[in-house]
This record gives C-alpha cells, structure tokens and sequence, in this order.
C-alpha cells in the first residue's frame, strides 16, 4: 500500500511539472489577461513566466528521463502492452479494497486513470530495463525468508460477502428472503448500507482475524462454506454474513514464497539502481537544453 500511496503522490508532482512545460509550448494570445488586482493586469505571458521559472526545469528533466527510458527500451527490444498496464492497474485496485476506494484515493490526490496508466507504462519500462543489473542471490533470499518469516505465514482467511441495514427488523427480513431462494448479491445491492461494498454485492474479499469488529469476525469464522448467517448485531448496525471460502492456517514455506521474496529484495534495490542507471544514461546521452528561466 505505501509503494502504490507513493506512485500516486509522484504522479502528482510529475503533472504539477510537465503542465508548466505544455502551457509553455502554447504562448499563444500571451497578452491575454487570465487575472486582475485592483484594476492591474496579470497576462498569461506573466503567468508563462512563472511557471516556467519555478517548475520548467524540473519538468523538463522529468521529460528528458522519459525520453531516455523509451530510447532504452526500444533499443532493447522491451514492450509493455495495454494489457501489462491494465494487469497493474487491478493489483492496485485489489490492494485498495476495491474500485470505489481506488476511485476515492485518485480524486483525493487529483490524480486521472490515464496519470496513472502513464505513470504504470513508465515503471514497467524501468523495472524491466533494471531487471538484469539488480542481482539477487540465493542467499539473499533465504536470508530475507529467515529473517522474516512470520509475514510469508499463511494465516487463517475466510472470504465473505455482507448486508448492513440499520434495525433488526430489515434484517430478519433480508434473511428471511435469502432462506426463500433471494440472490444474495441482488439483495445486497438493494438493501446494505455499506456503500464501499453494496455495488459489489455485498463482497468483503478475504480477511484474517482482527481485521473486523469482533461480532463480525466471531460469526464470519463459525460459519461453513456457504452459510449464511442470522442478524449479527454491532456498532455500525445488523449485519447479515455469507462465507464464501475459507484459507486455513499454513506455515511459511520458502519454495512457495520465492516469487514474492525475490520482487521485495528487488523493491529495497531498486532506488539505488535506478539512480546510478539513469545517472550512467544522463552521461552517456548527447543531451542539449534550451529553457531559459
């Protein structure tokens, strides 16, 4: 979640630079008043000029460095199709909790679907590149495992879906049209309160225990596969619980965990290789600037 929080955020202030260097490229009409202060005028060339001199170099590093990463990427013969993207998109809507919390996320941060798909298309680029200069050894990973090891446990998990309403009355009503054959989604569409998982038909996904409010989580883990369960009453109402799978208790098994093990070694060596690659490219490049600010 900090890696995608922190994606988010440098998209922000990548387009914060680079809409200084577009509104630059369009000085059109540049005596054209955008503002007035007690009568006195402030043109658009004023403002052209402010943004170039406090944002244009910035930006146009930012524009250099992606030049330089389609150059490579080209050179090497590397793709990242729609698909790639899309396939990172939905991690990230996963490790949000759902579209709704990634929609809310990216208006929070003003940040559009397509800054983000650009900003996607741009770290695939460079992981892939980065890929055969970061080294990542056997005993580095079982060294990682060792030391953290309890958080490669599989702890027990169950996945279920809900119905909130208010009064117990609504909810005996709601199960009393389940135990008659109602569609569980359909009905948590029309009647759950819960506006983060309504739309999804009532879907909470997989969660462990401490993860609910304890009558939730007590109820949610009695339950068989494919229960469903009497009104449960808690602080935010009455709730009525479907399990729709369970994930039992597993100890950590470095075999099954290297995959992951290896993508967070290669996270922690990331930054430093990213620098030093993109410092080696910047010198390599016949690179000229023009901006004057």
């Amino acid at each position: 979640m900090k890696r995608i929080i922190a994606l988010i955020i440098a998209i922000v202030l990548i387009a914060s630079t680079i809409i200084s260097v577009t509104l630059y490229m369009n000085r059109d009409n540049s005596n054209t008043v955008v503002a007035t202060v007690n009568g006195e005028k402030i043109t658009k060339e004023d403002l052209y000029n402010f943004l170039v001199k406090t944002n244009g170099e910035q930006a146009l590093n930012v524009l250099i460095i992606e030049k330089i990463v389609r150059l490579e990427a080209e050179k090497e013969n590397i793709e990242v199709t729609k698909d790639d993207i899309q396939a990172e998109m939905d991690k990230m809507i996963e490790e949000f909790g759902g579209e709704e919390a990634f929609n809310n996320a990216l208006t929070f941060y003003g940040v559009t679907r397509a800054d983000m798909e650009y900003d996607i298309e741009m770290n695939l680029y460079l992981e892939r590149l980065l890929e055969p200069v970061i080294e990542i050894t056997e005993d580095e990973m079982k060294n990682y495992f060792e030391e953290n090891k309890d958080s490669f446990a599989q702890k027990e998990e169950v996945k279920a879906r809900h119905i909130l309403v208010e009064d117990e009355e609504t909810a005996r009503e709601v199960k009393e049209k389940i135990d008659k054959g109602g569609d569980f989604e359909e009905l948590a569409k029309e009647y759950s309160t819960d506006t983060g998982t309504k739309d999804k038909g009532g879907d909470l996904g997989y969660f462990g225990k401490g993860k609910m409010v304890k009558e939730f989580e007590d109820a949610a883990f009695s339950l068989d596969i494919g229960e469903v369960s009497e009104p449960v009453k808690s602080e935010y109402g009455f709730h009525i619980i479907k399990v729709e799978d369970r994930k039992e208790a597993k100890e950590a098994n470095y075999e099954e965990s290297k995959e992951e093990i290896r993508e967070k070694i290669f996270e922690q060596k990331y930054p430093e290789a990213y620098n030093n690659w993109i410092q080696k490219k910047l010198e390599e490049y016949d690179i000229e600037t023009f901006l004057n600010v």
